[in-house]
């Protein structure tokens, strides 16, 4: 079952449609499906979320669950016909720094970064991971799924790596959440659209504590690349020097191994 909710007041505010569901297997999923069989009825910012998610997904094919009621899954739908193709690799970037900034905002005082190429970090344990998927119908349009653990306890988190508003000692606001991340994910798209990379590198790189970090990536081959994360190229990719020379990675699952002198959170 699926519904427009008046719990969301503030998020529905900012999207032209906003539908609650009150248990889904997985909102991109459904995004996805809804997106294609209706095209006209999902513009721009449409949201799907829900509290209950049964089957999410992560990325590289993994599996993404939590407790009923202890987890947000929000998914939005982005018109990037206006951003151009070499540009694309920043949308799941600026979605990380939009859902990294409406965190923070309820988070004062707490260091919370985005780790490449979006998984959002409080104090280096993961409350928020979001998923970028491609319309097979309409390669112009994207469902962006992100999940953040809300009311989970400790003993409910999935990963020692892992935190909640919750076993930070922090009530969340759900309304103000979601309304906080569509309004920055919008402008991420639209400064994205009108300026390219430009428009939004310095933001990313000023937030992402992956930069100026060693880090060990996991490569979708099953290989795993050691060495420093020196920058992000023109494309959003992450540059790793190793063994004297520069690597580029497009995919991978990247731990930090140790902190050194990179960009601090603002």
């Amino acid at each position: 079952m699926s519904h427009a909710d008046p719990g969301y007041p503030l998020a529905a505010a900012v999207s032209p449609r906003l539908q609650v569901a009150d248990t889904v297997d997985s909102t991109n999923a459904a995004l996805l499906a809804d997106a294609a069989a209706d095209p006209l009825g999902h513009p721009h910012l449409s949201v799907l979320l829900t509290r209950d998610q049964r089957a999410g997904r992560g990325r590289l094919g993994r599996s993404w669950t939590a407790p009923p009621g202890t987890a947000l899954a929000v998914s939005v739908l982005l018109e990037v016909g206006a951003v151009a193709h070499a540009d694309r690799g920043w949308i799941p970037l600026v979605a990380g720094a939009a859902m990294r900034r409406a965190i923070a905002a309820q988070l004062v005082g707490l260091e919370v970064a985005l780790k490449w190429p979006n998984d959002v970090l409080v104090s280096d344990l993961k409350i928020s991971g979001i998923l970028t998927e491609v319309l097979a119908s309409d390669p112009h349009r994207v469902v962006v799924g992100a999940g953040v653990n809300t009311t989970m306890t400790e003993a409910d988190l999935p990963l020692p790596t892992a935190t909640s508003f919750a076993a930070l000692g922090r009530e969340v606001d759900e309304d103000r959440l979601v309304a906080d991340y569509l309004t920055a994910l919008r402008d991420g798209i639209a400064a994205l659209s009108v300026s390219g990379s430009g428009g939004v590198a310095e933001e990313i790189a000023a937030v992402c504590t992956t930069l100026g970090s060693d880090v060990a990536v996991s490569l979708p081959d099953g290989t795993t690349l050691d060495g420093r994360a020196e920058r992000l190229d023109a494309e959003g990719r992450l540059v790793v020097a190793t063994a004297g020379t520069e690597a580029v990675v497009s995919a991978g699952d990247v731990v930090h191994v140790r902190a050194t002198s990179g960009p601090a959170p603002s």
